[in-house]
């Protein structure tokens, strides 16, 4: 009973651990504020420590690392082989002032041996002590090579051999190598190679292998020496016939051995064998593959060497060692132990009081490792009982912790090949939240960008997070907005309408904290008319397009680059651009190249390019100029196993430079007689090294390729086989998926006809279903797809496949998972139903369906829906069957319906479905809409019966959406720009007619009708009536004397002349086209009507939506088009074509400023072109036309920009300070020369004359004596017009320079005769300068320095 106790404790616990509901672990940020806060008390954390196994250099002084953080400032002690170890007390032992790292020197004398042995750090303040790993200190150690005295070796020749090397032990072991007296390496191959051991081993001897000695070398790292042991004289027995032999082993002995190796080592397994011939080695492992990603290969394959080894590694390793006699092998029982690796490791652990929280310490090993948790570096069983904390196996678990609990754990996880330490920290600690990152911020992004909107906080409690956009509230839904664990907002894809302020507010129970951060969305740089490729005459101008659109408030830098180098502009240049283009006059051969535009702003960039052909001018006319001929004498030099060198003799080019030759082959094997392109060479090139597939017969043919075209090809080289070799490509597309239940079908893309690299290709694919460990299943097939029958629905696989011939097999894919066939779902939706139903849209619920019911994949909910009838009695519906989708999850429980019609009935069932099939359906269920606003009447028509009343005609709207209870019209007069006070009139549900008489023949109105149900007023219909005297319309009247309005034929009229009537108003609106209307009957009878005006407040334009309906009256033929203008700095010259009379052409110029949305017209009645002034220059317009008769004809809006006032390259020089202030000075000097002579003058004194040379005038860039420098543009270095330039001024051709390199501190080797002394390595390092200039450092050799 005792047992099953145990057990059931042991269980209880476990639940308590699955089910414990913790508060979600502080984390504190590393933020000075926080950090350095007086009330944020920490328990300290080791930070730095040195190395487990710490060996040094007896010669340095020895350091032993122990850095801690904490609040207060930790202290620091140390033990040494477990007992306390006073620092203060030796004399060359110092500790680093506010840190534990111990310095310990021998300066004063000492031996580093003293203090060798185990040292473990201990941090500590008010709230923990955190201790350090055990440190194992050790000195490093380079013994002497014991004194022998070497006899010659007798070996018989065909004989093994092995020469013993015997290094001596060092702290760490040397490395070996073998070496000969003149300190010349050892040849190493296939027959002699070094053993792991450091031994080397002859697999049979030579004769020759007696001119030489061998000695084995010991390089000591950490000492940096190395010592030779003395060499190994041999003296070999020659034999006239040397008798061939099996194979035996020299290492390992024996036909089996066993190896142990820890996870994430290195595993080195080893096999040297003798024999004659030298046998060859070859490695297997039992029952599986060798795990060729970690697998090497080397000393002529006798190692086996697999990197960071895992459980999976474990098995028997067989080499085989054979040669033409027979064949030996040697089995290697390989086990894998592993020292204790975390799996999880404890973290620290912030509560505010009264919280839950667990530390966890999970660790795996081979054996498993025992847990021991500490406290304070004791262990926890020593401690004082603490009712809050239980420790449960792996985990300590913490309830209601209070203030003053504070301490830091430690997990130490062990077996015999290890160990793991880690400290862990639990702090109770309460504080309000606080702000961390930088006040207001403002965030700027690209248009459909993501937006990350961070704002840092702490607190204790985790505070709540809240986010608000202009003071309401954002709900995250994971689709537009997500919130982040750390409070960061982020918009995935933002839209300009996300502009705008967002407010954090962060809240416990301490207090609240909030932020307000402003958002920018801006729109992508593009560049919209990008450069094209551009071939040129030579001495002709290149012109390269590059317009840019770009958010108007971030400022762009645009950068032009010729072959990926940037273009420099200045006075001196050739290269000249303006804000939309790049120009290069008078191009010649060195401007041919690859031209980028690049536009840079500081959220975005764009880039386009295009390439630059430069043609040699001709002295013979175009129409000689032709296709190049074929090239001729091909020739194949440089054989090579996967290589061959072309050469050819080009052709006549025929007045147009070959600009590419392109090769091509053909092969006799897979594809005879068909030609194919091998690659492409410049038209300066004659002779190529082509790169070839293994086992294809090739020939080769040469064309020509210039301006004008292709040339014929080449005749045919003669033949090149290449020799085969295993495949190098794995086949691509690998895939598997079920296409019945029971079966998984395997396909992969075949590999080309050059790829092939052999005969008899063929596919080895294996699978096995995956985690289940079991043997891979192999097939062979010359196919590209292999079917797995009889297998589970929807079971994962795990494929992968090679290809092989009969060379070799080639590498091995990927593992890629597959999936047997799907099955149909067996189960639906549950408990479908609906709630918050809306007018348009409804709130759905379902139970979702077990995972493992879909049997395949899941792929969504689909609900199906349909309209069952209309809730407005009469009405004709459509019942058509929809669908709507939800495949988040197969989880998801909850959607949304949309798009449903207002007022009516309807049913739905949902299923589930995976990739192949739906489920069955769930329970159908009925829903009505609620009512909502109506639809567009179904028509609204205005009949005109006489010059004094309009008469309105509409009907029903086709979706009333609900019951009717009336329309609303309203309507206005129009003039122009001008628009009247509203009128609005109500009717009952059955009015459908209505008539309004005109207080004039010229008056016009503009009417909007809509219908009404109990919600509200739905989409209006919009009318104009038509002008009766001055509109272009064909009218009919009938006996009635009623005239009704009809769109004419397209044919114009011939007897109906128009009347035209002139009126000094504009129009501000641009006539937009519309539906043509229904045509009223032309018999309608006379009837009398009664018009009722309601008068009302002026209102403003209705906010509903308007389907307009335009009423185009006028004749079809009337029209404006192909406006343009011709823009200077501040006037503009407008032209445009019309076919109105020349008699009735009056036209407003209508033109909006795009900076401010100001709108100008002007009447204009002469006949274009027109010149248009007082534009604002350097700004954008809008501008369109259309006559002032009948404002409907309008042309096309375009688009245009004046000239600035000076362009932005130019600079005048009389607006320049330098210029104003010369021209002063001249001017005052020579006033005061007037002066004076004037004054001279006057007094009839004499005055000297003397002859002055002309001083060169000083350059304009010299110092004045004052000490000021005269600063101007490039412009202002031009002469003035009759001036004189400088002859003795210093252009600068060139910013190159030549810089010269030296070479100093050539590595000495020094020698005193003895063989035992340090080697060091000098690397001598230059830095190179000058523009655009470099060189190589020399090559550093390694010197050895025997002492």
């Amino acid at each position: 009973m005792q047992p099953q106790r145990q057990w059931a404790v042991l269980t209880v616990l476990s639940i308590i651990l699955l089910l414990w509901e913790e508060a979600a672990a502080i984390e504190v940020p590393p933020d000075p504020k926080i950090q350095q806060d007086c009330k944020l008390k920490q328990p300290p954390t080791i930070v730095k420590q040195s190395a487990k196994e710490y060996i040094v250099d007896p010669r340095d002084n020895i350091i032993i690392e122990c850095e801690a953080k904490g609040n207060p400032v930790p202290t620091f002690s140390w033990r040494r082989n477990g007992k306390f170890f006073n620092a203060e007390k030796d004399p060359r032992v110092s500790m680093r002032k506010r840190s534990g790292t111990l310095e310990i020197s021998f300066r004063s004398g000492g031996k580093p041996e003293d203090y060798e042995g185990e040292y473990q750090c201990f941090a500590m303040n008010d709230f923990g002590i955190a201790i350090s790993n055990k440190i194992l200190l050790r000195v490093s150690k380079s013994p002497l090579w014991p004194k022998e005295v070497l006899e010659p070796l007798m070996v018989s020749e065909g004989s093994p051999l092995v020469l013993v090397c015997n290094p001596p032990p060092g702290l760490p072991p040397p490395t070996t190598f073998w070496m000969n007296s003149a300190m010349m390496p050892i040849i190493q191959d296939k027959r002699v190679s070094m053993g792991l051991n450091g031994d080397l081993y002859f697999s049979n001897v030579l004769a020759s292998d007696a001119n030489t000695d061998y000695s084995c070398n010991a390089r000591f790292l950490f000492t940096h020496t190395i010592q030779q042991k003395n060499p190994f004289t041999l003296k070999v027995l020659t034999i006239r016939n040397i008798p061939e032999t099996t194979p035996t082993f020299l290492s390992p002995s024996g036909t089996s051995s066993s190896k142990m190796a820890l996870r994430g080592e290195e595993l080195l397994l080893e096999c040297i064998a003798a024999g004659v011939p030298t046998p060859g080695i070859k490695w297997f492992k039992k029952g599986g593959d060798l795990p060729e990603k970690k697998v090497k290969f080397e000393s002529f394959n006798k190692t086996l060497r697999i990197v960071s080894v895992s459980e999976e590694d474990s098995g028997e390793y067989v080499c085989m060692a054979s040669n033409k006699i027979g064949s030996i092998r040697h089995t290697v029982s390989v086990q894998i132990k592993a020292a204790p690796y975390w799996l999880q490791k404890p973290t620290n652990l912030v509560l505010a009081p009264n919280e839950n929280g667990q530390l966890v310490c999970l660790a795996s090993g081979n054996p498993k490792p025992s847990i021991q948790w500490l406290i304070n570096g004791e262990p926890i069983e020593s401690s004082l009982p603490n009712l809050s904390r239980k420790v449960v196996d792996d985990a300590i678990i913490f309830n209601s912790v209070q203030i003053g609990s504070s301490a830091v754990y430690q997990c130490n996880a062990s077996n015999e090949h290890g160990y793991l330490l880690a400290n862990a920290f639990v702090s109770v600690l309460d504080m309000a939240p606080r702000l961390l990152g930088p006040r207001n911020q403002l965030i700027k992004v690209i248009e459909q960008s993501r937006a990350m909107l961070d704002c840092p906080f702490f607190g204790s409690p985790v505070p709540e997070v809240r986010w608000f956009k202009n003071g309401l509230g954002i709900a995250p839904d994971n689709v537009k907005y997500r919130l982040h664990n750390n409070g960061t907002l982020e918009i995935k894809h933002a839209r300009s309408e996300d502009h705008g302020t967002y407010t954090f507010v962060a809240n416990n129970i301490l207090g609240q904290a909030e932020e307000q951060i402003r958002l920018e969305v801006k729109e992508p740089t593009r560049i919209v008319r990008a450069p094209e490729h551009l071939s040129v005459n030579r001495g002709n101008t290149a012109h390269f397009d590059c317009k840019i659109k770009h958010d108007p408030t971030l400022p762009i830098i645009v950068t032009w680059l010729k072959n990926d180098k940037p273009l420099h502009f200045g006075w001196m240049s050739k290269f000249k651009k303006d804000e939309n283009s790049l120009s290069i006059p008078n191009v010649n051969s060195d401007d041919e190249g690859t031209y980028m535009c690049m536009v840079k702003t500081e959220l975005d960039q764009d880039f386009a390019s295009a390439r630059l052909t430069v043609l040699e001018s001709s002295s013979k006319p175009s129409a000689f100029t032709d296709r190049p001929d074929p090239p001729e004498d091909l020739e194949l030099s440089d054989p090579a196993a996967r290589s061959v060198r072309l050469t050819w003799v080009p052709g006549n080019d025929n007045n147009s430079p070959v600009r590419q030759f392109l090769v091509q082959y053909e092969e006799n094997r897979w594809r005879p007689g068909e030609w194919q392109n091998l690659s492409s060479y410049t038209g300066d090139q004659n002779s190529v090294n082509l790169l070839l597939s293994p086992f294809v017969n090739y020939q080769f043919r040469v064309i020509a390729i210039n301006s004008v075209g292709p040339s014929r090809p080449s005749g045919p080289s003669s033949r090149y086989q290449t020799s085969g070799a295993p495949p190098d490509v794995i086949p691509q597309g690998l895939k598997g998926w079920g296409t019945k239940k029971t079966n998984m079908e395997i396909t992969w893309q075949p590999l080309l006809d050059t790829q092939r690299n052999g005969p008899e290709l063929r596919y080895v694919v294996s699978w096995r279903r995956k985690d289940s460990q079991e043997e891979w299943n192999n097939i062979s097939t010359t196919s590209s797809k292999h079917v797995v029958s009889d297998t589970e629905t929807y079971v994962p696989y795990e494929i992968k496949i090679h290809a092989v011939n009969d060379f070799g097999r080639g590498p091995e894919s990927s593992m890629v998972i597959g999936y047997s066939g799907e099955d149909r779902p067996s189960a639906a939706p549950a408990e479908l139903r609906v709630t918050k139903a809306d007018s348009t849209k409804v709130n759905l619920h379902w139970v979702s369906v077990d995972p493992t019911s879909i049997h395949g994949e899941f792929k969504e909910y689909r609900l199906y829906y349909w309209r069952e009838a209309s809730l407005v009695k009469g009405l004709r519906i459509n019942k058509e069957k929809k669908t709507k989708v939800f495949s988040s999850d197969v989880s998801q429980n909850t959607g949304v319906l949309t798009e449903l019609i207002p007022y009516s009935k309807y049913k739905m069932y949902m299923v589930v479905a995976n990739n192949k099939f739906e489920g069955p359906h769930s329970n159908i269920v009925e829903f009505q809409t609620k009512e909502g606003v109506p639809g567009v009447p179904k028509f609204f028509r205005i009949v005109q019966r006489n010059t004094d009343t309009i008469h309105l005609e509409w009907d029903k709207p086709l979706e009333p959406n609900g019951i009717l209870i009336g329309y609303t019209l309203q309507y206005r007069t129009v003039n122009g720009t001008e628009v009247g006070s509203p009128q609005v009139v109500s009717f009952f549900p059955n009015v459908t007619e209505y008539t309004i008489r005109l207080p004039d023949r010229f008056t016009r109105y503009k009417f909007y009708l809509s219908a009404r149900t109990q919600v509200g007023s739905g989409e209006s219909y919009t009318e104009e009536s038509p002008h009766f005297a001055n509109e272009g319309k064909k009218l009919l009247i009938d006996s009635t004397d009623a005239l009704v309005f009809v769109t004419p034929p397209p044919s114009p009229p011939t007897s109906v002349p128009s009347t035209t009537l002139s009126t000094s108003t504009t129009t501000t609106t641009a006539p937009t086209s519309a539906a043509t209307p229904t045509t009223a009957p032309t018999t309608a009878p006379t009837t009398a009507t009664t018009t009722i005006t309601v008068s009302t407040t002026t209102l403003p334009t209705p906010p509903f939506t308007t389907k307009r309906v335009d009423m185009n009256i006028l004749a079809p033929n009337i029209k404006i088009w192909n406006l343009t203008v011709d823009a200077n700095s501040d006037y503009a010259n407008v032209s445009w074509k019309h076919n109105f009379p020349a008699d009735s052409s009056e036209f407003v110029l209508e033109f909006t400023l795009d900076s401010n949305e100001s709108m100008k017209s002007v009447l204009f009645i002469n006949q274009p072109p027109i010149k248009l002034a007082g534009l604002i220059a350097g700004a954008k317009y809008r501008l369109r036309v259309y006559s002032h008769e009948q404002p409907s004809v309008s042309s096309e809006y375009v688009t245009f920009e004046t000239s600035g006032a000076y362009s932005k390259d130019h600079v005048d020089i009389a607006t320049q300070g330098w210029f104003i202030g010369l021209m002063c000075a001249i001017a005052l000097l020579v006033l005061i020369l007037l002066i004076v002579g004037f004054i001279k003058r006057s007094r009839g004194g004499k005055y000297p004359v003397r002859d002055k040379k002309d001083l060169p005038m000083d350059p304009v860039d010299q110092k004045d004596q004052d000490g000021s420098f005269d600063y101007h543009s490039d412009e202002d270095n031009k002469p003035l017009q009759g001036s004189q330039t400088s002859l003795e001024g210093n252009v600068k051709e060139s910013d190159d320079s030549l810089v010269d390199y030296g070479e100093g501190g050539n590595g000495q080797f020094n020698e005193d005769g003895s063989f035992i002394g340090q080697y060091t390595v000098k690397k001598d390092k230059e830095e190179t300068e000058g523009n655009e200039s470099s060189e190589a450092t020399s090559p550093v050799n390694a010197v050895y320095s025997l002492a």
